[in-house]
């Protein structure tokens, strides 16, 4: 848990965050002639200030400011009124299945399945990024693999969560360096079905992510690459938060006191890295001293840095992500993983900013 003195300070802060939050979102979106279910309010704005009963959110075990956030509390505190409903999934695609069944209002997944997602018309929208990924993602090779370079890999069996972005690293890493993907034996494995591979020695290596990929090396495992690494030769990729486009149009000062507890969450892992790292060691499974080197190979970003048009950008100017989703899409479609990519202006259309750009305002104040 963080210091007592870092939470009173907190908590003193997230509750006039509340208020500042509530007032300054209603203020921004008073001029909407429609209230949120298409009826118009006897004044001709939207009713704002609604704040929905629950809230169904799908996470992953991520050592990134939603799990701190979880951890912490920090969202119920936000939404005391709201029931907060966490549901654990293990990749990007089971988010996808579950935002395309309805069973959840905003979740977690990467920037690959979140571009697939976009592009075969899931109902949701970009609203946060939770990290942006760097060694957190490897691909993790047993030392008696033989394998010591990535060409070595060729007739190798590796394992890796399809549609993910560790699947789109792997594939990535193998055209740059002129191997066909026909000439690796690569299976479709969820991390816990890749942690079981790797101790039976079924596999010879996994592109993964934490907590699977600190288990796999430090069990007669070495990192061969990472998106770290990837990242280096223009191959980006990202956790990142969506969210149901009508929940948002609903209720989008729900959205902004969430991202405000993210932001705290990233201001929190800031201050005090250690008693973070303790916050979140056990639902990871590691110590804190791993957790802590596990949550710096990720780069965590404000609500502040967020709402730059490096990232999410603002409703009227849309950021530079929805140039890298739309480029994750269209390396996809060279997979054969989805039919075509849509334009650039749909990717734009699918940045929901107004919650990272209500947040930021506030936390300036």
């Amino acid at each position: 848990m963080l210091s007592n003195k870092f939470r009173f300070q907190s908590v003193s802060r997230r509750k006039f965050n509340t208020l500042l939050g509530l007032a300054g979102v209603g203020m921004a979106l008073t001029f909407s002639a429609c209230a949120p279910n298409g009826t118009e309010t006897s004044s001709g704005a939207a009713n704002t200030g609604t704040m929905p009963e629950e809230i169904r959110i799908g996470y992953q075990v991520v050592p990134n400011a939603e799990l701190l956030a979880k951890a912490e509390g920090l969202v119920e505190e936000n939404l005391p009124d709201t029931k907060i409903s966490w549901i654990k999934y293990s990749s990007g695609g089971d988010v996808n299945k579950a935002m395309a069944a309805g069973e959840l209002d905003a979740g977690l997944a990467g920037s690959v399945p979140v571009s697939t997602g976009i592009a075969t018309d899931l109902p949701y929208q970009v609203y946060f990024i939770h990290d942006l990924i760097g060694d957190n993602e490897a691909l993790a090779v047993r030392t008696d693999s033989g394998i010591i370079r990535l060409e070595d890999i060729k007739g190798k069996k590796i394992a890796v969560p399809f549609g993910s972005t560790t699947h789109f690293s792997l594939l990535s890493a193998l055209e740059n360096n002129g191997i066909d993907v026909s000439e690796v034996n690569v299976v479709d494995m969820t991390p816990d079905e890749t942690l079981a591979a790797w101790e039976s020695g079924e596999i010879d290596g996994g592109f993964i992510w934490h907590p699977t990929l600190g288990k796999m090396l430090d069990n007669n495992g070495i990192m061969l690459t990472s998106a770290k690494q990837l990242a280096e030769e223009g191959i980006i990729t990202a956790d990142l938060a969506v969210v149901n486009k009508e929940f948002a149009s609903q209720y989008p000062g729900a959205m902004a006191q969430y991202v405000s507890a993210l932001d705290e969450a990233v201001e929190m892992y800031r201050a005090e890295p250690e008693a973070a790292a303790a916050a979140i060691s056990g639902e990871l499974g590691l110590d804190a001293e791993k957790t802590l080197a596990a949550m710096d190979e990720l780069v965590w970003l404000s609500a502040e840095e967020q709402a730059s048009p490096k990232y999410l950008g603002t409703a009227d100017k849309p950021g530079s992500l929805a140039k890298v989703l739309k480029e994750s899409a269209e390396f996809m479609v060279t997979q054969g993983a989805i039919e075509a990519a849509p334009e650039l202006e749909i990717y734009k259309g699918a940045l929901y900013s107004d919650a990272v750009n209500a947040a930021s305002e506030v936390a300036a104040k």
